[in-house]
């Protein structure tokens, strides 16, 4: 079956809103966006203009209407066309995914990240992603990486996968002493688990181009290249691709100063591994890549073409986490049994999901009856996650 067949045979599947009072998404807007412009208006001593921004956008998010940003923004002209469906609208009855979006870039604007002055290109998440570097329980993580690439190739891989789905739920020190039941403890929980067919594109002495477009900053990026160092350490990749934001976004959301912050954790902690990714970016064996894509309110299925053409080229393109995973398979009220196949035929290359369930979208799990009947909260509180791929 085409990708044109599959996409003509998935159910009618309406975007995800924000309309439904107490619902998860709800919760995000009404509770989520205005604690965060609270810890954003605490982090920094921001000047009364500043803060007045961010008050006002702290009404916007709970009861506002969806306005043009300015007219001098830099990116005015493109918000101007993504806006235009829901100019006037409640934030509540517009896509969720588009929403949050929304508030980000309005946050970034508020804090005069784009403006000419003092406060120009300072991220606002700072604080709380350095805090996450320096926890000391993040010590036997990267105490247990000096073990790592003793291990046989694939029990690196398996390690290394799992670490960087489950983010901070990931024990590397565990791991590595015990992969195998430590794998085995988290497969239980994971709603769909293609990890045979991940392994069939990563073998050794494959080579090829992996692109991993990665979620969050500190904790959970160092598993991020903990694989990386793994996939071409052991020729499961001649290059990889990492992707990154080009902007701050989403709170946590990696960026390029993000990347050379954990190098420098890894440093102290792990100067081996630092020094193999340093060399890496040297000699063009891992290249970061940013685009404004990542930080637009759009689906992968509007990917430009210089994003597509990279993907098309790779052997793989590994997505990890919860928002790339919606933006992967579209923020809709999808049947779980809707197959991921035919959801992503449209992703110009091969694809990969990791995720930790944070949010309601999911396909590719037949299985999930028995979960839903108990409530949605497995789908929310990160406690199940999934490998997805799509040759």
């Amino acid at each position: 079956m085409s990708a044109t067949d599959r996409e003509q045979a998935l159910p009618d599947a309406p975007p995800i809103l924000s309309d439904v009072p107490g619902s998860f998404t709800w919760r995000v807007l009404h509770d989520r966006h205005p604690a965060i412009i609270e810890q954003v208006t605490a982090a920094f001593p921001y000047p009364p203009r500043i803060r007045a921004a961010l008050a006002r956008l702290a009404t916007d998010a709970v009861s506002g209407t969806v306005e043009p940003l300015p007219a001098d923004a830099h990116d005015a002209a493109d918000w101007a066309r993504w806006s235009a469906p829901y100019l006037g609208m409640s934030w509540y009855d517009v896509p969720f995914l588009w929403a949050e979006n929304y508030f980000y870039r309005r946050l970034l604007e508020a804090v005069e990240y784009f403006r000419p002055g003092p406060w120009r290109g300072l991220d606002p998440f700072t604080p709380q992603k350095s805090a996450e570097l320096a926890d000391p329980a993040l010590d036997a993580d990267l105490a247990a990486l000096a073990g790592l690439h003793g291990r046989p190739a694939e029990e690196q891989l398996t390690a290394a996968v799992d670490a960087a789905l489950w983010g901070n739920r990931a024990d590397l020190a565990t791991r590595v002493s015990d992969p195998d039941a430590e794998h085995r403890k988290q497969a239980a929980d994971l709603v769909a688990d293609d990890s045979a067919a991940l392994r069939g594109f990563l073998t050794p002495g494959t080579g090829g181009t992996v692109c991993l477009v990665a979620d969050n900053a500190g904790r959970e990026l160092i598993p991020d290249l903990v694989l990386v160092d793994v996939l071409l350490r052991n020729g499961l990749a001649d290059r990889v691709e990492l992707h990154l934001k080009p902007q701050p976004y989403f709170v946590s959301d990696a960026m390029l100063h993000d990347l050379l912050s954990c190098l420098r954790r890894l440093a102290d902690a792990e100067p081996a591994l630092r020094e193999r990714l340093w060399a890496a970016q040297r000699d063009g064996s891992l290249e970061v890549v940013t685009d404004a894509f990542y930080c637009e309110p759009l689906s992968y299925h509007d990917l430009p073409e210089e994003l597509a053409g990279r993907f098309r080229a790779a052997k793989l393109t590994i997505v990890k986490g919860d928002l790339n995973y919606r933006r992967l398979v579209g923020d809709r009220h999808w049947p779980a049994a809707t197959p991921f196949a035919a959801v992503t035929g449209y992703f110009p290359g091969a694809v990969a999901a990791l995720r930790t369930l944070k949010s309601e979208v999911l396909v590719g799990a037949p299985d999930v009856a028995a979960l839903d009947a108990a409530g949605v909260g497995w789908r929310l509180d990160g406690t199940h996650g999934l490998i997805q791929v799509r040759g």
